[in-house]
């Protein structure tokens, strides 16, 4: 029997581990092909058990134990209650319900890869709405951090468990600009104020006022370096922080998606943005074709001349500031990847340099244009306007083109034919509605017409 999300066991669901993230549209598909089980004072699994579905605890109480040893106890109202239970397969050991225990079984694949959240500002699209009893449950509002939404059950549990606890008082300066510093920071609650002195004799800039959610210092981490920013508690701020090793093992690898020269062509395909993170002089000495520049340290301030609904690839001269780049513009809502190796790492050679490279380019000499435009944004290579010096790219390209081009064109040949019957179908409809308000108009006259000869008492 499928789950009714306004229940009281479809409220638990809802803030299952990663169903939290979902978009509303796959969490009510997700929910109409659930069904919740029940057991009494049996196993759920034993070790060894081989099925891979993710079982969830709905209610009741469930012993994890070894060779009738007790290892721990899950409540279907602990935190540890929104995991799946020993999610390891084979199962490493056996889950006992002790009394009547509600739980669910859900597919791995489906839960481990949920679809990709499409972006809205309106905020009623995500699942969770968190009401007065749940405005402390900090969890939740991590699941809605963009950096999050793709991690699987198991890593968002492992980087949970590495997470510790740090408390400041107001106005307490939780780091220092300048300080070395090994750890990445979210704040779990409270607000922080982000300043910056660009040299030691001049009056620090108020950058920004950050709270609940956020994440500090990523980039002091990917690049190695002290910190830029002085981090001061606006309010009694408690921050959980997760050591460099484990940031990288468990967030920056996982998260950030690095692709070569080659792959980066089937991605322009889809109408990628290609952005080039060095300075302008490095940009204006030798670029992609149809890239466009905003210099990593102008990034922050200009990021959203990006078109966010495209995905973007990013270019540099190393992978450290590309990577910081990446990672900042999924924290914003995008979809990035890195070109591995920066420019450098591109097999070209003087004969075919000038498909790939060129030294002008219409967007640096706009971009500090305050009217700049989208359309500015060249979503590809224009291979069609390059010099004959690699025929064999322009022909491959060409034909790959045509293909996309002749899908497309059958796609809309298809749209076009369903609009088609939809229109004739509505023009029916019309025709009959025409007729019944032509023969009700005429019954109405005639009632008229009736009650105006009745005689008169």
């Amino acid at each position: 029997m499928a789950v009714d999300l306004s229940s009281t066991e479809g409220l638990i669901i809802r803030k299952l581990i990663p169903l939290a993230s979902l978009p509303s549209a796959p969490m009510k598909a997700l929910c109409a092909a659930m069904e919740v089980e029940e057991i009494r004072d049996d196993f759920l699994f034993k070790k060894g058990d081989t099925d891979d579905r993710l079982i969830y605890l709905i209610s009741g109480t469930v012993t994890l134990q070894a060779q009738d040893l007790v290892i721990d106890t899950i409540k279907a109202d602990s935190p540890s209650a929104r995991f799946a239970l020993a999610h390891q397969v084979p199962r490493k050991i056996d889950a006992f319900a002790k009394g009547v225990v509600r739980y669910l079984r859900l597919n791995a694949e489906q839960i481990n890869n949920p679809p990709p959240l499409v972006y809205q500002e309106d905020e009623g699209y995500i699942v969770i709405e968190e009401d007065g009893d749940d405005t402390h449950d900090w969890i939740t509002t991590l699941l809605k951090a963009p950096v999050f939404h793709s991690f699987t059950p198991a890593n968002f549990q492992k980087i949970l468990i590495n997470l510790e606890d740090i408390s400041f008082n107001k106005g307490a300066v939780i780091l220092e600009q300048g300080d070395i510093d090994d750890y990445y920071y979210l704040i779990k609650s409270g607000a922080c104020l982000l300043t910056h002195k660009p040299s030691p004799d001049v009056k620090e800039i108020k950058l920004a006022q950050i709270g609940k959610g956020n994440s500090l210092g990523e980039d002091a981490l990917i690049f190695d370096a002290p910190r830029t920013e002085t981090i001061t508690a606006l309010t009694p701020v408690v921050l959980m922080r997760l050591h460099k090793t484990k940031f990288v093992d468990l967030i920056k690898n996982p998260l950030l998606k690095c692709v070569d020269f080659f792959e980066i062509q089937q991605i322009l395909q889809t109408g990628a943005t290609l952005l080039d993170v060095r300075t302008a002089s490095e940009y204006r000495e030798r670029h992609l074709n149809g890239s466009i520049n905003i210099p990593f340290a102008l990034l922050k301030g200009r990021y959203k001349m990006l078109p966010s609904e495209n995905p973007v690839i990013i270019t540099g001269n190393d992978d450290k500031t590309s990577e910081a780049a990446a990672f900042f513009l999924i924290k914003q809502r995008y979809s990035a990847f890195v070109l591995q190796g920066g420019l450098d790492n591109i097999p070209v050679t003087p004969e075919n340099e000038a498909v790939f490279f060129n030294r002008v380019s219409q967007f640096s000499s706009l971009q500090n244009d305050s009217h700049w435009k989208d359309d500015i944004v060249y979503a590809g290579v224009d291979w069609l306007t390059l010099p004959n010096t690699d025929l064999d790219a322009r022909i491959a390209f060409l034909e790959s083109e045509n293909k996309r081009l002749t899908k497309t064109q059958a796609e809309l040949q298809q749209h076009y034919a369903q609009m088609k019957a939809d229109k004739d179908e509505a023009e029916k409809q019309c025709r009959i509605l025409f007729k019944q308000v032509d023969k009700l108009t005429q019954v109405l006259n005639k009632f008229k017409m009736a009650q105006t000869n009745r005689p008169q008492p």
